[in-house]
């Protein structure tokens, strides 16, 4: 791996050679791949655009984020900057590094959207999208080429998979009873963490070297924290809040995210206000300890941010004559 990291570092040290003109637009193509963003995504496509795809986008983007922060472990690898302060940190990152999360998912997410849109142009625009959060990856000093290229595969691989089986396996849940499917939305949830456990457990007394530490902190001042849970948590809980809440809005008959621009609007806004409050709000009156009462609370907040979004904001938006009944979301 040595040579590997080396031809990498030199890679990067290249590309931050070019220029800090290039800083601006390689942060910007980082922020289309971050978590934040997808926040506003999501809730755009199921409240205000097609409240299936919606379903359909964050349900690809919650499972490979699951398998991204498993595989993670799995290898251990460090960051960039981690291994040498001749990289600077453009960026800060607490997990390991391979492989990429942001190409992994800009693969699976963009990928998604371009073969539900069956046009040639979309399937343009999302390798461009792809390739350009991967570039940006690499500029920012927080991953390597092999990191990227691997993320871009197990992202292709994720696509692939959820095409090929969604709608039998959507089929299959629709017609299981109400508990059941908001008993095995728990379970998919469970899986996810109990992966990410089992391989956190199966390192043994493995520990971060002292040195990717010390370069980590000389670089962006964040200490690293690859062996914390809370990644799996946040993708576990938000899993097990859309998926059940899907379920849930399904029996309730649905909700139509057509109507007037200005209901768009006002239910987006009204959403993602409450987005917010449960976000934050619960961050802040809840213990945020790395024990076991902290990781079921931080389980339990993303959960109902998941819940929030796939069947308490449209059950509000139906109740104030912001959106209408109807072409109900599928079971997840």
């Amino acid at each position: 791996m040595e040579t590997i990291w080396g031809i990498g570092i030199a890679i990067i040290l290249f590309l931050q050679n070019v220029g800090h003109w290039m800083t601006a637009p390689m942060q910007f193509f980082t922020f289309l791949g971050q978590a934040e963003f997808y926040l506003l995504v999501m809730p755009i496509l199921y409240w205000c655009v097609d409240a299936r795809l919606g379903l359909r986008v964050a349900l690809i983007l919650f499972c490979s984020g699951g398998l991204n922060e498993s595989l993670k472990i799995v290898f251990h690898q460090p960051r960039p900057y981690w291994l040498t302060q001749r990289v600077h940190a453009f960026a800060s990152e607490s997990n390991f590094g391979f492989p990429s999360g942001h190409a992994q998912n800009s693969v699976s997410l963009w990928g998604l959207l371009a073969a539900k849109m069956h046009r040639r142009w979309a399937w343009a625009a999302a390798i461009v999208l792809a390739f350009c959060i991967g570039l940006s990856r690499l500029y920012l000093g927080v991953h390597f080429p092999t990191d990227v290229l691997v993320g871009w595969l197990v992202g292709a691989l994720v696509l692939w998979a959820f095409l090929r089986w969604e709608a039998p396996v959507a089929h299959w849940l629709s017609r299981r009873a109400f508990g059941q499917q908001v008993l095995i939305a728990l379970v998919a949830s469970l899986i996810v963490l109990a992966l990410t456990l089992l391989i956190r457990l199966g390192l043994g007394g493995w520990q971060v070297p002292d040195a990717w530490i010390q370069n980590a902190l000389a670089g962006s001042g964040e200490r690293p924290t690859p062996l914390s849970l809370e990644g799996a948590l946040t993708f576990a809980g938000v899993l097990f809040g859309i998926g059940a809440g899907a379920a849930w809005m399904t029996r309730m008959g649905g909700f139509c995210a057509g109507g007037p621009v200005t209901k768009r609007l006002v239910r987006y806004l009204l959403g993602l206000l409450g987005v917010i409050l449960i976000w934050y709000g619960l961050k802040a009156a809840f213990p945020g300890e790395a024990d076991l009462l902290g990781y079921a609370l931080r389980y339990l907040r993303y959960a109902l941010v998941g819940l929030w979004v796939s069947v308490g904001a449209p059950a509000l938006f139906v109740r104030l004559r912001l959106a209408d009944k109807g072409a109900p979301s599928d079971p997840p």
